[in-house]
């Protein structure tokens, strides 16, 4: 039989083609949707007031002119915007390729929780802002690394007022593309891992030229395409962009590839070590406060263990599960028992306070702060479905929502509740941020229960959204919302579902155990009883909808740490060659089993939700009227 001409074509070259022309096409609409500013006449500019208010900050070596300054001012003021970076209209090719890739610009604004990112070069803020986020416009001008950090940081003071908008009169200063260090730093200024992409940028390049060498006209059609990847997506008639040396670029864009990513990932080994003032704390400080803490051992941190179910009271009790600490690999061993009548799951023997905040430090915040922020700026998509939850139910004027964190949930809830105040309440100091931010109105420091007398009959909804598990008596959590709650009022909770199958079948590193930090998991019969016996009626409950689609990527996760835990962590022995070698033998070796998870997270999450059968559950209860 002949095959068609279809059949002829390498499937790799074909993948490769469709990849990289769907990406030249977005890179090439997405540039179009960036607006472009009007040129100001000198002339213009000259007679024109100052404009009070705002203040345009530029990476060192950028200059601006006063019609820049001015047309950009008008354009943020006539779109709403408080901060807008603006892009030198000759912006070297590769730098703008990777600002499309991150970027849609049709949806950055409206995303509540997208990242902020930018060119690195001129940001137009006003000083409204620059205060909130504690910025000295007066201090040394930044590098672009700095630029790029500082715009992320600004974005999160102006959630849905953030922009970009390319600036014709704007030159970037001569900047060309950053070399290995430069490009690390930027990368890592955005949030991003610079010796990830790079091997992803190197197999890539590897990938190509095997195709190009193997698979004939049609693996030379896709390296092909690469090469004139920059022309095609920036170049030609009516391009706001006008990349200097576009057409040099354009022609060296392989050997310049190969050597921009063999560079940063020379620089990104030679610093794989932890900024030493991530948080302003140096981490010899942090180091000698862990060795501190851990002299004394770690057992003092576990209260004696208890006879009988905090739940129910029975004293029919068997092993879950016994595991390490998986998250940050912090000495210790925690065991979860299960209730024999009632099913509860719980910490036994639990955590002291003390030991809690030994086991939170520099997870949520310190040292872990970033990776936090990073997760859960990703969790659009459950905000919504937990907002959403209220839709047929009730019209909130008021909202608290109980271990809001950075208010992450309240900043995303705004855009299906906009009328609605929201508050939050948290130990940790991140609420104090929420409300410099405005993603909160008010933030409540504290516990909970401690707050309930003064707080009474205030609010329409509380939500507890994963809260719940992490208390030491969620009963009395339970009763704090019913204090707080008016009459008719709703309590929203989720919660990790402990009658989930994937936790049977992952054992000990099913990541909902969470260990050592959830102390409590309870059975949604057991929720539904609690809630009734404090006057609250279920009126909505989801299990499909309220999965996280994480079971078999976590399991991968906590198995590479508990591995190769990372050899910098400031409570270890200390790094080594022999843990560095181990650690990146077990990332390597662990890559084709986070692909297979991820594979497999995606179809148990559509049987999830086609099921209603997931790892975690919501419900939604009401305040009876007496």
């Amino acid at each position: 039989m002949t095959p068609t001409p279809f059949q002829r074509v390498p499937w790799t070259s074909a993948v490769l083609l469709a990849a990289l022309g769907a990406g030249t096409v977005r890179a090439r609409r997405r540039l179009r949707a960036i607006p472009v500013l009007p040129v100001t006449p000198p002339a213009a500019a000259a007679g024109a007031p100052r404009a009070a208010g705002w203040r345009l900050l530029t990476a060192r070596g950028v200059e601006p002119d006063a019609p820049t300054f001015l047309a950009a001012r008008a354009h943020a003021e006539a779109e709403g915007l408080r901060v807008l970076d603006l892009l030198p209209a000759d912006l070297p090719a590769e730098r703008a390729l990777s600002l499309l890739r991150l970027v849609d610009p049709a949806r950055y604004r409206q995303d509540r929780l997208a990242a902020g990112r930018g060119a690195g070069f001129a940001v137009l803020v006003t000083e409204e802002v620059l205060s909130r986020a504690g910025v000295d416009p007066a201090g040394p001008r930044p590098d672009t690394a700095e630029l790029l950090a500082l715009t992320r940081r600004l974005k999160e003071y102006a959630a849905d007022a953030t922009g970009l908008a390319i600036a014709p009169g704007l030159s970037c200063g001569g900047a060309g593309e950053p070399g290995g260090p430069a490009r690390a730093a930027e990368l890592r200024a955005q949030g991003l891992p610079p010796g990830a992409l790079a091997a992803v940028q190197l197999g890539g390049l590897a990938l190509l030229a095997g195709v190009a060498v193997r698979q004939g006209r049609w693996g030379a059609a896709a390296a092909g395409l690469y090469w004139l990847q920059p022309y095609l997506a920036l170049g030609g008639p009516g391009s706001p962009l006008r990349p200097a040396g576009l057409g040099r670029a354009t022609a060296a864009r392989p050997v310049r590839s190969l050597g921009a990513g063999l560079r940063t990932a020379a620089a990104a080994g030679r610093d794989a070590g932890p900024d030493p003032a991530a948080d302003g704390a140096p981490e010899a400080a942090r180091a000698a406060a862990y060795r501190q803490d851990l002299a004394a051992g770690v057992g003092r941190f576990l209260e004696p263990r208890r006879e009988g179910c905090p739940w129910c009271g029975s004293d029919r009790l068997t092993v879950r599960v016994r595991v390490p600490d998986l998250l940050q690999g912090k000495p210790g061993r925690f065991t979860l028992e299960q209730c024999g009548d009632c099913g509860h799951v719980f910490q036994n023997p639990r955590l002291t306070p003390e030991g809690l905040d030994f086991y939170y430090r520099d997870f949520y915040d310190g040292r872990g702060g970033e990776g936090a922020g990073t997760v859960f700026g990703r969790l659009g998509a459950a905000y919504r479905g937990r907002a959403e939850m209220l839709l047929p139910h009730a019209d909130p004027a008021s909202w608290l929502d109980v271990g809001t964190g950075h208010g992450h949930f309240c900043n995303a809830a705004r855009d299906v509740w906009p009328q609605t105040r929201f508050d939050g309440l948290d130990m940790g100091e991140g609420v104090r941020e929420a409300e410099r931010r405005g993603w909160v109105e008010t933030g409540y420091l504290g516990q909970f229960p401690e707050f309930a007398s003064k707080l009474a009959g205030q609010y329409e909804v509380v939500s507890m959204y994963h809260y719940l598990e992490h208390t030491r008596e969620p009963l009395a959590e339970l009763d704090a919302a019913a204090t707080v709650l008016t009459p008719g009022g709703f309590l929203a909770i989720e919660l990790p579902d402990p009658e989930s199958r994937m936790a049977r079948l992952l054992g000990p590193v099913w990541l909902p155990w969470f260990q050592p930090q959830h102390q409590h998991l309870m059975p949604a019969a057991n929720l539904r009883e609690a809630l009734a016996d404090r006057g609250l009626t279920v009126v909505a409950e989801e299990h499909g909808p309220a999965h996280q689609g994480n079971d078999f990527f976590g399991a991968v996760a906590l198995a590479a740490t508990r591995l190769a835990p990372d050899p910098d962590r400031p409570w270890g022995p200390g790094p080594t060659p022999r843990a560095r070698l181990l650690g990146h033998a077990v990332r390597v070796a662990s890559l084709p089993c986070f692909a297979a998870a991820a594979a497999l997270d995606t179809v148990r999450t559509a049987v999830a939700r086609r099921t209603d059968g997931g790892n975690a559950y919501r419900m939604l209860a009401r305040k009876d009227v007496p």
